[in-house]
């Protein structure tokens, strides 16, 4: 896999991270003991992966937890992204006061003495409009190499661009999948700005791998979808499938993300062994031109216009 500089910490990720929501989280995603999580994150890192995406909030603390436990033997390998925002007790606190206590939580957990990079984890505007302290005191983390970079993790265009406006930052996670490409008008004035891209539910939450339709049943946080919303989804699939000639979306989605080169890292979330040697697989072939073309016209001619909910 292509490893790229990531964030000015002198390290270099590759482009396939991994996203760990799912780690320990038994009300989202299904049961994962706390043994076989630890072992998938070692099985990652063996097959090179070495950008590990997590939060305080994923299992309460959990996700942050089996990291640690995997990786408290080879931390220099490995580059830890958590956030900063929602609390191992599923509080929201974005307080500057706050700021120290949490990242002294999470780096408990993560059995480590600094994180490669925080992120304030969907803040609000005043933050992402630098009417705050946040920055000024994560630069005085960052200068005490309690972190190595900071950024921000968002959802909208609105959010991305005021972000590029008006905050001085090394990283954005953002959504940004075949389905959400309007951040895309603006990754060249990141990359401008020296700014790495982590890319966020690569996948739609599962639609993008084609195996849901207008009839299937959504439990846990898939449970936020309307009629509507599942319909229009389902008919997105229906012609992504004609595109590629595939049941399978998956590897066409991810390439998809990664044909974009100011994109640093994409973070799916594996759930087992077989999901990580898949994606290894995928991201080994490059989207073709044709196919980029058409998910971009799908776009722009069905979806811009009318986005879907998250």
């Amino acid at each position: 896999m292509k490893k790229v500089e990531y964030a000015h910490t002198k390290k270099k990720v590759n482009r396939l991270g991994f996203g760990s929501w799912q780690l320990g989280n038994t009300e989202f995603w299904g049961y994962m003991s706390v043994e076989d999580g630890v072992q998938l994150v070692k099985h990652a890192i063996k097959k090179g992966i070495n950008f590990f995406d997590t939060a305080p909030g994923y299992a309460s603390g959990m996700s942050e937890t089996i990291i640690g436990m995997a990786i408290k033997d080879q931390r220099d390998r490995v580059v830890i992204n958590t956030k900063f925002g929602h609390t191992a007790d599923g509080e929201t606190d974005f307080s500057v006061f706050s700021l120290r206590k949490q990242i002294s939580e999470s780096l408990e957990r993560l059995q480590t003495d600094y994180i490669d990079s925080l992120l304030l984890h969907n803040p609000g505007f005043d933050i992402l409009e630098g009417k705050t302290l946040h920055v000024q005191e994560l630069k005085k983390l960052k200068e005490e190499g309690l972190i190595r970079a900071f950024g921000v993790s968002i959802d909208t265009k609105e959010e991305f661009d005021t972000v590029l406006d008006h905050l001085e930052i090394d990283v954005i996670e953002i959504l940004f999948n075949v389905f959400f490409q309007d951040v895309s008008e603006s990754f060249k004035k990141a990359r401008a700005k020296g700014i790495s891209l982590i890319a966020k539910v690569p996948l739609d939450s599962g639609w993008l791998t084609g195996k849901y339709d207008e009839f299937s049943e959504f439990e846990g946080i898939r449970m936020r979808w309307d009629d509507e919303t599942i319909d229009r989804r389902a008919k997105f699939v229906r012609k992504c499938k004609d595109i590629t000639q595939s049941e399978d979306l998956t590897p066409y989605a991810m390439q998809f993300i990664l044909s974009y080169d100011e994109i640093t890292t994409v973070i799916p979330g594996i759930k087992n062994v077989d999901q990580l040697r898949d994606h290894l697989e995928y991201v080994k072939e490059a989207l073709s031109p044709e196919t980029k073309e058409a998910f971009i016209k799908l776009y722009n001619e069905e979806i811009k216009d009318n986005p879907l909910p998250w």
